[in-house]
Formats: C-alpha cells, sequence, structure tokens
C-alpha cells in the first residue's frame, strides 16, 4: 500500500531542525504541488538551495531524508504544478506518500493559525507536534478523520461501485466517514445500507492505510452480504454498482488500500466462516 516503502521508514516526528541545501521542501498550491519531471520519467521536489531558507518549517524524515514545507506559493524555472491526487502511479509511490502526509500537515497548520477557542494567534510547541495557544493554553494536534473501506462480498462475487461526480473514474469498493459516537462496524454498516440498500454481517477489520490528502486514517473491511442482494444505490454518491465474480475483477497495480482489497479477493483471499 502506499505507506509500504519497502526497507525505507518514515520518521514523523517533529523536530526543531535547521534547513540544509539538499533537503526537500515541499511547496503547495491549494491541492497542488511543485515538482520538477525529469528525463528519466521521476518527479522530483525543489530542495532548499532552490527555494531560499526562508519560512521553511520541519515536517518529516523518510531514512535520511529530510522533507521541509514552505509557506507561501513559489515559482522555480522548471518546476510544474501537479494535482497531489495526480501522483498515483507505482513510480512515484514514496514521492506520493510523503507528498500526502505534507499536504495534511499543510492544511491542519493553515486552519490552525489562530487558537479557535479564544482567537489568538498560535505558536508552535517545541517538543512536539502541537500548536499551543499563549493566551488560553489551548493545544492543537493534526486532526485525523477515521473512515471505512468495504469489500461487500457475496460468495465468490465482489461489490464493486463507482463514485458520481468526482474525477476518479475507476472501480471503488463502498467507503465513508465515521460518524460521531459511532463504532468503526456501525460505519461499516451505515455506510454500506447508504450507498447500495443492502444489509450486511462477518464484519472482517482486514488493515489501514493513512491517507493524507483528505487528513484520513482509512480502516478496511470484508463483510458478507445479509439476505436480499438487489442493489438500490444513491445516486448522489454512485453512479453504478455491481456485483463481480474474481474473474471479471479487472487487473491493477495500484497502491491504495482499496486496490489490494480488491487483489486479495480476485486471487480467492477472505473466505468467510
Amino acid at each position: 500500500m502506499i505507506q509500504d516503502l519497502e526497507e525505507k521508514k518514515l520518521y514523523n516526528q517533529y523536530e526543531p531542525q535547521i534547513a540544509e541545501s539538499e533537503d526537500s521542501v515541499f511547496c503547495f498550491d491549494r491541492d497542488r504541488l511543485l515538482v520538477k519531471r525529469e528525463e528519466t520519467g521521476g518527479l522530483r521536489l525543489p530542495l532548499v538551495n532552490e527555494v531560499g531558507e526562508e519560512d521553511l518549517r520541519y515536517l518529516f524524515r523518510i531514512e535520511e531524508d529530510r522533507f521541509f514545507l514552505l509557506s507561501g506559493e513559489k515559482k522555480l524555472p522548471g518546476f510544474q504544478w501537479m494535482p497531489v491526487r495526480d501522483l498515483r502511479d507505482r513510480q512515484w509511490k514514496e514521492l506520493a506518500f510523503a507528498a500526502a502526509t505534507a499536504y495534511h500537515l499543510c492544511r491542519w497548520y493553515a486552519d490552525n493559525r489562530f487558537c479557535g477557542r479564544c482567537g489568538a494567534e498560535t505558536e508552535h510547541d517545541s517538543r512536539e507536534r502541537m500548536l499551543r495557544c499563549p493566551v488560553c493554553g489551548n493545544m492543537i494536534y493534526p486532526r485525523i478523520a477515521p473512515a471505512v473501506i468495504v469489500a461487500v462480498t457475496d460468495g465468490d462475487r465482489l461489490l464493486m461501485t463507482k463514485y458520481n461526480g468526482r474525477a476518479y473514474r475507476k472501480y471503488a469498493l463502498i467507503a465513508g466517514f465515521t460518524e460521531i459516537g459511532e463504532t468503526a462496524e456501525e460505519t461499516v454498516k451505515r455506510e454500506v445500507m447508504e450507498e447500495t440498500g443492502l444489509h450486511v454481517k462477518d464484519i472482517v477489520y482486514y488493515k489501514s492505510q493513512p491517507w493524507g490528502v483528505d487528513s484520513n486514517l482509512l480502516m478496511g473491511f470484508f463483510c458478507q452480504v445479509d439476505g436480499e442482494k438487489t442493489i438500490t444505490i444513491d445516486e448522489e454518491e454512485l453512479s453504478t454498482a455491481g456485483w463481480f465474480s474474481r474473474e471479471e475483477i479487472p487487473e491493477d497495480d495500484g497502491f491504495s488500500l482499496t486496490r489490494e482489497m480488491m487483489r486479495v479477493f480476485k486471487e480467492g483471499g477472505i473466505h468467510h466462516v
């Protein structure tokens, strides 16, 4: 999945760091990232010596590679703006994960410049990833929104859907955010019912994935359809939904939690008792 960086590891703890010339810099314009296309087909971020050392905030490191955030927009010769969501190509996997995480933090910093309790300007804590209000003492940590990805099965068939009104056109699984006072399992039941009119049973947790583009922690579940199998879609959420046999599930080497769950089922995995 996106966070599987082979032998590399993300060190996401906040540390007061001073940027050096060869460190990489994330520059965002809304949901677009400043990158440079290389002759090999790869993408790279600008370096500190290309953007300057002013207004840089340390984000994290992957092994010994350090990443900083530039406050404000930046234009550089040879660089272009690319939507963060467009990094879903296996050759850019490490950058995609780093960019999604950096974007999550960028949004959080931008949204919490001022205290939501008293309105005073916040300050970054010196020891951890936290913004503190110097007036009322309010402590603000990065927001992480729990959400579910649901693979609904019927024997050797998988329920697959397509979103309505979104740029993403491939088949997907049922998904949705967990609401206040709701367990993840209750979210699974509610989202499936709301989007397809189906009831489910035998809910089994699979694994999770951070997805910083939407500030999410995605939790994957497999479950079985319970009773009636006729689908009634919510046309505001979905453009189509249907049952697909293992053989009918399209091949896809994407690295999202959704794509992995589809592959696992296609290859004969997740058998319910």
